[in-house]
């Protein structure tokens, strides 16, 4: 995360009473360019610790800079995503787990006639391989016996 100085800050930096020699070391170099590590780097060899640094956020002394606001907003929309796509596919497996069985079920009940379809049901990988199937399994079978996989498929 990358920090930068507020005013609250700024005027304890002037005052020279409210921050530690080495909080005032660590605050002189979050210039909102220099991540929390960099400036832990920087100043290790004075002994500044992230607890000091925690202290100096806490005081309102650093706020986040708006760059690292806009990382962490950008982020949290990709986890978003992330999560909403990982849902979503949890949902067209379920589908799938339900559905791959009553297709195998009707077309493997058509025989010879329905060796190929069979062929095509067997080799569908996921919902939209056995959705696409869906019209030539419904012509074969017929309406009626299909509307349990069209349930099962369409969720």
């Amino acid at each position: 995360m990358i920090y930068a100085k507020t005013e609250a800050g700024q005027q304890a930096l002037k005052d020279r009473s409210l921050l530690t020699p080495r909080q005032r070391s660590a605050f002189i170099l979050f210039d909102g360019k220099r991540s929390v590590s960099q400036v832990l780097e920087a100043t290790a060899g004075l002994g500044v610790t992230p607890a000091e640094l925690v202290e100096l956020v806490e005081l309102g002394f650093l706020t986040p800079s708006q760059q690292s606001m806009e990382k962490a907003a950008a982020a949290t929309a990709h986890a978003a995503a992330v999560v909403a796509r990982q849902e979503g596919s949890d949902a067209a497996n379920d589908r799938y787990k339900k559905a791959y069985p009553l297709a195998a079920q009707l077309t493997g009940a058509l025989g010879l006639r329905g060796f190929r379809l069979n062929l095509a049901v067997e080799g569908a990988a996921d919902v939209e391989a056995l959705l696409a199937l869906l019209p030539k399994i419904r012509d074969a079978v017929g309406a009626g016996k299909c509307s349990e996989l069209e349930q099962a498929l369409k969720g």
